[in-house]
């Protein structure tokens, strides 16, 4: 397995498979891979379900946070996330739910880079 320095950054076009492994291979410092890979994966299948074109999942560590974000080229911003508790039923819409009560932080940004838009949703785990 590969370690990874502080500050490192990943990123990577991605299946859904390909999203959940990279954690575990490139993260060998974080203490909760379980929730992390759950975070990857719920990011990386909004980006592939609710958008056309590409999706990058993209890992950075620094300072003991690791930073989790999937970009897609949908420059519209993620629909907000329902309460968990209330969507415990639910056939779908829970992603962006557990991505809020998993994590430290998360956020939604707009991209444009080089004529390109898009976005990036994120979220964040303290390591430490």
């Amino acid at each position: 397995m590969e370690e990874r320095p502080e500050g490192s950054e990943l990123g990577l076009g991605v299946n859904e498979d390909r999203a959940v492994g990279c954690i575990t291979d490139h993260c060998v410092q974080l203490g909760d891979v379980d929730t992390a890979e759950l975070l990857a994966s719920e990011l990386v299948s909004n980006a592939v379900l609710h958008t056309k074109g590409p999706a990058c999942l993209r890992l950075r560590f620094r300072d003991g946070v690791l930073q989790i974000g999937a970009w897609d080229a949908d420059p519209e911003p993620p629909e907000p996330p329902g309460r968990l508790e209330e969507l415990a039923d639910a056939e779908n819409g829970r992603g962006m739910a557990l991505v809020r009560a998993c994590s430290d932080l998360w956020h939604w940004q707009p991209l444009s880079r080089m004529g390109h838009r898009g976005k990036l949703v994120w979220c964040e785990l303290n390591t430490a």
